[in-house]
C-alpha cells in the first residue's frame, strides 16, 4: 500500500531541524574564529546534502529505495558541486561585502545581530526548502512519470547553473575582461543563468516528490527558493551592486538581456567597455 508513515516523517522533520541548528551554530562558531561570515555561502548548499543524508538514513524501510537513492544522489550532486565552487571562488578573498555591510549596520550586539539575521534566518529557509527532499523519501510509491520528468527538469537546472558558473569563472580569469560584462554563452540568454538553474532544479526535485499527493503540499519550497533568488539574496542584491560598479555598461546589458527566464537578446547598441 502506497501510504506515507506520517509519524516517522514527523520525527524526521524534527531531527532535521535540530541538525540544521547544529550545523549552522558550528558554522557560526567557525566564522567568529576566522572573522569571515562568507563561509555561510558554502555551507548553504552543503546543508541540504546533510539533510538529505540524514533523511535517507532515517527513512530506511519506510520509502521506495529507488526514489530515495535518486533524490539523495540529485541533492548531493547539486549541493557538493555548488558548495565546492563557492568555497574555491571565495578562498582568500576575505569577507563578502554583503556581510561586511550587514555588520556595519548591525543594531545592538553585532554577534547576536549576525546570528539572528544570517544564520537563524537562513537556517529556517534551508529547512523549509528541503521539505520535498524529506517528504519524498517517505513515499512508498514506485517511480512514475512525474519522477522522471522531475529528474529531467533537475538536469536542465543543474546544466544552466554549472555551465553558467564555468563560463563566468573562465571569463574572470582573463585579464583583458577586467571591468567588462560577460555577454556570451548562457549569459546572453539570461543575466543569471546560475540562479535560473538553481530555481529550475528545485522545481525538478519538487516534481519528483509529487508522485504521491503529500508531495504537492511542499510546493512552497520551490516558490520560496524562487523568491529568495529573484527578490532577496540573489538577483536583486547582485544587480544593485553591478549597477553601482559597472554603470552604463551594465544598464545596456540589462536593457537587452532577460533578467531571469532565458530568451534571445533584444537588439541594442554594443556594450561600452569600462
Amino acid at each position: 500500500m502506497n501510504h506515507v508513515d506520517v509519524a516517522a516523517l514527523g520525527v524526521n522533520l524534527l531531527v532535521s531541524a535540530i541538525i540544521v541548528a547544529v550545523v549552522l551554530l558550528g558554522t557560526f562558531a567557525y566564522a567568529l574564529r576566522s572573522g569571515v561570515h562568507a563561509i555561510m555561502d558554502s555551507m548553504w548548499s552543503l546543508g541540504f546534502v546533510i539533510i538529505a543524508a540524514v533523511t535517507f538514513a532515517l527513512s530506511s524501510g519506510k520509502g521506495n529505495d529507488t526514489v530515495r537513492t535518486v533524490v539523495l544522489v540529485l541533492t548531493a550532486l547539486w549541493g557538493l558541486r555548488l558548495s565546492g565552487y563557492i568555497f574555491l571562488r571565495n578562498r582568500g578573498t576575505g569577507e563578502d561585502p554583503r556581510y561586511a555591510a550587514l555588520l556595519r549596520h548591525s543594531r545592538g550586539n553585532p554577534t547576536l545581530f549576525v546570528l539572528r539575521r544570517v544564520y537563524w534566518a537562513q537556517g529556517k529557509v534551508m529547512w523549509w526548502i528541503s521539505l520535498p527532499i524529506q517528504v519524498v523519501m517517505y513515499e512508498r510509491a514506485a517511480p512514475g512519470v512525474l519522477t522522471w520528468i522531475g529528474v529531467s527538469v533537475w538536469a536542465i537546472g543543474l546544466g544552466f547553473e554549472s555551465v553558467g558558473d564555468l563560463q563566468l569563472a573562465r571569463f574572470k580569469r582573463e585579464p583583458a575582461n577586467h571591468g567588462r560584462i560577460l555577454d556570451r554563452g548562457l549569459w546572453s540568454l539570461t543575466r543569471h543563468p546560475n540562479y535560473f538553474g538553481d530555481a529550475t532544479l528545485w522545481w525538478g526535485l519538487w516534481l519528483v516528490s509529487c508522485n504521491q499527493w503529500i508531495g504537492l503540499l511542499t510546493v512552497t519550497s520551490p516558490l520560496l527558493m524562487n523568491y529568495m533568488l529573484v527578490k532577496r539574496t540573489g538577483k536583486a542584491l547582485l544587480e544593485k551592486g553591478m549597477r553601482r560598479s559597472r554603470g552604463a555598461a551594465y544598464e545596456e546589458y540589462v536593457a537587452r538581456t532577460s533578467g531571469f527566464l532565458p530568451r534571445r537578446q533584444r537588439a541594442s547598441a554594443p556594450l561600452t567597455p569600462r
